[in-house]
């Protein structure tokens, strides 16, 4: 006999039952659902599905897998979908503005839905980037049991005998900029680099993404690496759809699962694992939205005590399927409590604390892609946090990749991304120059535009040990090399970036957490005063809204109303 919950109707309740929501249940009888339907807890199937890319491509049938499930464990699912942006097939252009845009529209949306419709509970769906902070986000917001399923990633694709990932195409197209590559050579790349449905397979922002919510405890410990194309993805998919009734009756909510401990957790996944710059963005973001005090320096803290164990692109070798072959986030969040990093008593989203998940953990045999503790690629994470003159409220390093911790060099500044662009392929960038790309922040951009383009190109030119890239924009998990991005204030805004001209020396010092220009303050404040950004285009429709509501990268880049 199947056992009735209607008790756990805490909230459908108020839409579907007594003789004055005879309406409602008219409209939903009208589309299939019956009484017994309407009598079960109502869970909504958030999805970010959509055909524009192959990281959500597959999560419709993913979606009709949680559905089930949710149907076997006795609740009725309601599913709907909300937007998602491709970074990797806009990058370099100026739909890339959109990117960040849509994690507070795919954020906005379903909490919207989740309002409206009076969920009881929630499994929400992700894949590309923003989609993966979009979807907690907006859980956070309406804290009713909640589960997130990220999609999976990508197989690496196969090019003369070798794996290849997206990467490798970005940096082609400078190579063949730089005469390196031949468009026979290029055009054959592009055709095996990207293999079917999935996220990207490096630990780029997707990935990373998809990890730290894993040991944050609201994805299922050892969902998030299961690939988009492996046979037992459907099952994980039904498992969560089952899970979102016990997690019901468990009465656990999001802000249950998002605590300081557990986002501490989150960032030394991060760190550990050489993950992308744009898990600042959005974890202080989450904070944000669950209520939880994080300042970007704990991500300078927890890095300088969490060493680099994941030999991951796009600093190192392996991609996501190898990570899932070899153990998966369990091992990694073994490898954390070996390393002291670990908040063991944070509850996860199947009622287990993340420890008694590190205790369930297995490691395949021989496995080359997590380290021992004692055998660290890194004796430190891959994120810092850099200020100076150039960065008073702070900015982010990415030290995965490349060796150097200290540049000196003459800054080529550039207003805009495309100009750069132009000039790393046309040649005009020389071994030892600190590239500036400005306005290009959250409110500048807007959108706060990945620079994976420009960077790729100067690696494929064969600069990327030469030179060093300053932005107020941000940069693409998939980017390695000496980087700085995030810069806040950010240009458009009176940051001191917007002072640099062509020539100044520009000093990036890890070390000493600096980022400074050599100018006096008088000079950069003069120089402030008389700036005034190029014309922007692209500053109306919802871009225009965005600018006018986005705060600083510094705090998460949030568009909240009281700032």
């Amino acid at each position: 006999m199947t056992e009735n919950l209607s008790y756990l109707k805490h909230k459908s309740a108020a839409l579907t039952e007594g003789p004055e929501r005879a309406a409602a249940r008219a409209y939903l009888k009208g589309i299939g659902y019956d009484d017994e339907a309407l009598a079960k807890p109502i869970i909504g199937v958030a999805s970010t599905w959509i055909e524009t890319m192959p990281c959500n491509f597959h999560l419709r049938a993913l979606a009709a897998k949680v559905k089930e499930g949710v149907r076997a464990a006795g609740g009725t699912p309601m599913e709907f979908n909300t937007i998602a942006i491709s970074d990797g097939i806009t990058m370099g252009t100026s739909g890339m503005k959109t990117s960040l845009v849509s994690r507070e529209v795919i954020a906005d949306s379903i909490e919207l839905v989740g309002r409206g419709h009076l969920f009881d509970g929630v499994v929400a769906l992700s894949g590309c980037d923003k989609t993966i902070p979009g979807t907690v986000m907006a859980l956070a917001r309406l804290n009713v049991p909640s589960v997130m399923l990220y999609g999976g990633s990508i197989p690496p694709g196969r090019f003369r005998g070798e794996d290849v990932t997206i990467q490798q195409v970005f940096e082609a197209v400078g190579a063949h900029a730089a005469g390196k590559m031949s468009d026979e050579d290029l055009h054959e790349l592009e055709g095996v680099a990207s293999p079917g449905a999935g996220a990207c397979g490096g630990q780029f922002t997707a990935n990373t993404m998809a990890m730290a919510f894993e040991i944050l405890g609201i994805s299922p410990m050892g969902s998030s690496m299961v690939p988009a194309q492996h046979k037992s993805k459907a099952q994980v998919a039904h498992e969560a759809g089952e899970l979102i009734i016990d997690v019901l009756k468990r009465d656990l909510k999001p802000k249950d699962i998002i605590t300081r401990e557990s986002l501490e957790n989150a960032i030394a996944g991060v760190a550990v694992s050489g993950g992308s710059t744009n898990a600042v963005l959005h974890l202080l973001a989450l904070a944000r939205e669950a209520g939880v005090e994080l300042d970007i320096d704990d991500f300078d803290r927890i890095n300088e005590r969490t060493p680099l164990l994941c030999d991951l692109q796009p600093g190192g070798k392996y991609v996501a399927v190898d990570l899932f072959e070899a153990g998966g986030v369990p091992l990694v969040v073994k490898r954390m409590r070996e390393l002291g990093v670990l908040h063991e008593n944070a509850i996860t989203v199947d009622g287990l604390t993340v420890g008694e998940h590190a205790d369930r953990a297995t490691e395949t045999a021989g496995q080359p892609v997590v380290h021992a503790v004692s055998d660290p690629i890194k004796p430190t994470g891959g994120i810092q946090i850099l200020r100076g003159n150039l960065a008073p409220e702070g900015s982010v390093v990415k030290l995965v990749g490349h060796e150097r911790r200290l540049h000196k060099g003459p800054a080529r500044v550039f207003e805009n991304e495309e100009l750069a662009m132009e000039a790393v392929l046309g040649g005009a960038i020389a071994a030892g120059d600190v590239v500036i790309i400005r306005n290009e922040g959250p409110a500048g951009g807007p959108g706060m535009r990945e620079m994976l383009a420009v960077t790729a190109a100067i690696n494929g030119a064969g600069l990327g040990e030469e030179v060093a890239l300053i932005t107020d924009g941000r940069f693409s998990g998939a980017t390695h090399g000496f980087t700085v991005g995030h810069v806040a204030p950010e240009a458009f805004r009176g940051g001191p970036i917007a002072a640099v001209r062509d020539g100044d020396l520009v000093t990036i010092d890890v070390d000493a957490r600096r980022l400074d220009v050599d100018l006096t303050d008088a000079v950069i404040a003069e120089r402030i005063a008389a700036y005034v950004a190029p014309p922007n285009s692209d500053r109306t429709g919802v871009l225009g809204k965005y600018a006018a509501l986005v705060g600083s990268a510094s705090a998460g880049a949030v568009t909240l109303a009281d700032g």
